[in-house]
């Protein structure tokens, strides 16, 4: 497996205002993104209102003539390093990119074309928003332009948005907004109320740096910000990821049966926290692509959980990875972190990929802040949604994985451990206090509760253990090699699983276990899932 682009870096920060730069139009935005010569309208002539104002035609007629553009959106398709999608692009010179009835018409027939033809659909708007020549009859199409959206969303089709300069109003509160992914312009101005009308309504300027693209992928409402020239470069990858899923599968190599060291529990706990070991970013480095994803898209985002699309080898999977290090930096995971997480679960049920979780935490926060957010609801509703999933899940537990922030991620239909990760109800010192009122036997109840990974293995929590040879840090190319092919190897073998086996194995794995139905089972399924580290 070769190396690929690491996740952005992502913390809190406070973004500036950006120069605003010039426009690029959405013609120019298509010649950059599709292979050289494959481009293929799909416009025909617009159908303007029958009772045209004589103001608003002579409008149209010069837009026509100044831009060469018959409306304000251009449909059409092309391919992307040989992939076949469909665009559909704003012109700005064009009545500002706003969107009327006839520019609606023409949005809603690409949807529903690419829909259709089971095609991913590319979209960058720039617009003032609703077309206010055309009243209450052009805004109201915001609802048929939603609706063909989420049909396509809804028929498993890649939806990707790239917001450009200036994207307001109707467009980014419809189309704008429902992108899997949604990457935009750098300095782009993005916002509802465009800052023209705040300033008429209210008579003061609206605040600056708030409605600039950097300070909304601060603040989790954007993926990523991206020069038009790089935009060609993330659709592909977020292609390749996706397409993998549909393409054949791989062979993936079996995994050779290891020897594992009767480590205590304790010592596991303490290699668990070296400050060295690699976290879910190191992994990453070993996966064949990634697209970095970033926030909930609805306003939070939370540094200690890690969103992305990645491919292990020939496996797709949408990644949810606590972020150890990251947690040590800016605080335990809250609330906003579990809320990214149930994100990405949606990812990949609509994309139909593989839900990867990687846990690594101390425990979720304990603040008056994480109360009053919600946690607890937080870690039930990622439970209830995770073990529900309709597409094939793996859990990995990369290192610590302490009480409900640990929790939250682990129902899944396959799970692997690395060899000193370890999975308690609190952190060992949390539990020996409310047990002994001390934190000084936390060695010895560590070691009664079970909580390493032979333990886990012995009891049906895991399914795999990934050796250490002695300890991640002290070999860390060579141990997140094996972790990658495990994880590939995993991950095709869930994809090749008839899904309503998958579904009810997952449901009944973590019941209390009934001696008369594991009898049952075992007579029925001699070889059972369940297995040594590195059988299958």
């Amino acid at each position: 497996m070769s190396a690929s682009t690491q996740p952005r870096d992502a913390g809190p920060a406070e973004a500036p205002a950006v120069p605003r730069r010039e426009r690029t139009g959405g013609r120019e935005l298509i010649r950059l993104v599709l292979d050289p010569g494959t481009w293929i309208t799909w416009d025909t002539p617009p159908q303007q209102p029958a009772d045209l104002d004589a103001d608003y035609a002579e409008e149209l007629r010069e837009a026509r003539e100044r831009t060469g553009a018959d409306e304000s959106v251009t449909t059409g398709e092309g391919r992307i390093q040989g992939r076949r999608v469909a665009v559909i692009a704003c012109e700005f010179s064009f009545l500002a990119g706003s969107i009327g009835t006839a520019a609606a018409r023409r949005l809603v027939t690409a949807v529903e074309r690419a829909t259709a033809e089971g095609l991913p659909l590319l979209a960058s708007p720039t617009s003032g928003g609703t077309r206010m020549q055309e009243g209450t009859s052009a805004v109201v199409q915001m609802i048929p332009i939603s609706a063909a959206i989420a049909a396509h969303r809804a028929a498993g089709l890649p939806y990707l948005t790239y917001l450009r300069h200036p994207t307001t109003g109707g467009a980014l509160a419809s189309w704008g907004s429902l992108g899997h992914v949604t990457a935009a312009e750098p300095g782009a101005l993005i916002g509802f109320l465009g800052p023209r009308v705040y300033e008429a309504l209210h008579g003061e300027p609206f605040p600056p740096g708030v409605q600039i693209a950097e300070n909304l992928h601060a603040r989790g409402l954007l993926d990523a910000v991206v020069e038009p020239g790089g935009l060609r470069a993330v659709a592909a990858r977020v292609l390749d990821i996706v397409a993998a899923r549909h393409e054949r599968l791989p062979e993936a190599t079996p995994l050779p049966l290891e020897k594992l060291a009767d480590t205590p529990a304790w010592t596991s706990v303490e290699l668990s926290r070296r400050p060295d070991r690699p976290g879910v970013r190191a992994l990453l480095r070993w996966a064949a692509d990634v697209v970095p994803l970033n926030g909930t898209g609805e306003g939070e985002s939370d540094p200690g959980l890690l969103l992305a699309l990645a491919r292990f080898g020939g496996a797709p999977c949408v990644v949810l990875g606590q972020d150890r290090q990251r947690q040590n930096q800016y605080g335990p995971l809250g609330p906003a972190a579990l809320r990214v997480a149930r994100r990405g679960m949606r990812l990949a049920a609509e994309l139909d990929l593989p839900l990867l979780s990687v846990v690594d935490t101390a425990g979720a926060a304990l603040s008056k802040e994480a109360e009053e957010g919600g946690l607890a609801g937080a870690i039930a509703r990622c439970l209830a949604e995770m073990v529900t999933l309709p597409v094939p899940t793996l859990c990995l537990i990369l290192g610590e994985g302490a009480g409900g922030g640990a929790l939250a991620l682990l129902p899944a239909d396959r799970v692997l451990c690395a060899q000193h990760g370890w999975l308690s109800p609190l952190p060992p010192e949390g539990a020996s206090a409310i047990r002994y009122r001390t934190a000084g036997r936390a060695a010895e109840l560590a070691h009664k509760q079970g909580i390493r990974s032979l333990d886990l293995l012995r009891d049906g929590v895991v399914d795999r253990v990934v050796a250490e040879r002695p300890d991640a840090a002290d070999e860390p190319a060579d141990f997140l090699a094996r972790l990658a092919c495990a994880l590939e190897y995993e991950l095709v073998g869930l994809l090749r699983r008839p899904a309503d086996r998958r579904l009810a194995d997952r449901l009944g794995r973590y019941a209390a276990p009934d001696p008369r139905r594991v009898a049952r089972a075992e007579a029925a399924h001699p070889q059972a899932e369940r297995h040594l580290p590195g059988q299958r």
